[in-house]
């Protein structure tokens, strides 16, 4: 598997609008069609809100920033948040009576697995469903929440469990770039993150991508997985968490306060088609929202 050359996409390569300005412009315009865009982050950093977000969002015409079509959500975890993406769905309605059909989550395909081999043969029979166009709306996004969770308890570190779990990558990442470069969808995945002990010049001296180190809640910290896995992936974007101590007066209190507060991170990792870019975000009821400087 050679890597793919973003460079050489047309410009007029569609892309997937998060619906903010502000997050949008770290990524050249929103989520790039015909490649792999990995989120990576702690748990509770925002990423499944992020998908959840793009699925509805990716039913908007493309001139609202969507791609006009429909998505299928493949969750490996035990449980899929439904009430949440029913919240979002009634919410873009709302914003979109025109765009958005009254039950957006009929054009949200949803599909639970649990080790790297049933990934395999769901993706295979994805293929097959795309093709006979059984979708009111043609399927233009594909989601994987969490890549990392078919992993984690299937491959030990042996030697052999590595060459095996390495290979297993390089097929689920064929198969996802071929469909997305045959029918043009675009591919997003999560990733979590591990613990990084070691010197501050990146893993094993290797810098990740624009960054020495990834921080979050205090951490340093390393995409799950491994470096093998960065040759997997086309654009890789890190959701990080930090927690600050602020002073708060509060009226006839005796002094002041102190009050933790979050700050989200949005830092583009490396993407070859895009200069380094970073901004702040939010998690609000209508879904995550950049904050402008």
């Amino acid at each position: 598997m050679t890597p793919q050359n973003l460079m050489l996409l047309p410009l007029s390569t569609p892309k997937l609008s998060i619906g903010c300005p502000t997050l949008d412009d770290c990524l050249g315009g929103g989520i790039l069609c015909n490649s792999i865009t990995e989120l990576v982050g702690e748990s509770g950093s925002g990423k499944t809100q992020l998908c959840l977000q793009l699925t509805v969002r990716a039913q908007l015409p493309p001139s609202h920033g969507g791609l006009g079509g429909s998505s299928i959500y493949i969750f490996t975890k035990f449980s899929f948040s439904f009430r949440r993406l029913q919240q979002l769905g009634n919410l873009y309605h709302a914003s979109y009576p025109n765009l958005i059909r009254l039950e957006p989550l009929e054009d949200i395909y949803v599909h639970g697995v649990h080790n790297a081999q049933q990934l395999i043969h769901v993706l295979g029979d994805i293929e097959a469903f795309i093709a006979i166009d059984h979708t009111r709306l043609p399927v233009k996004l594909i989601v994987i929440d969490s890549i990392a969770a078919l992993f984690r308890s299937q491959y030990q570190t042996t030697p052999a469990d590595l060459k095996r779990r390495f290979e297993m990558f390089c097929n689920i990442s064929g198969t996802l770039k071929g469909l997305a470069n045959k029918f043009g969808l675009a591919v997003v995945v999560t990733n979590q993150v591990v613990d990084f002990i070691g010197p501050h010049d990146g893993v094993n001296g290797v810098r990740l991508g624009n960054l020495e180190s990834l921080d979050t809640s205090g951490r340093r910290v390393s995409p799950d997985l491994g470096l093998a896995r960065a040759h997997c992936i086309n654009s890789r974007v890190f959701l990080a968490r930090h927690e600050q101590s602020v002073g708060v007066n509060i009226h006839n209190a005796p002094s002041t306060t102190i009050c933790s507060q979050t700050h989200r991170t949005f830092p583009l990792v490396f993407a070859p088609h895009l200069a380094y870019a970073s901004a702040e975000f939010v998690n609000r009821k209508e879904g995550i929202v950049g904050v402008s400087r």
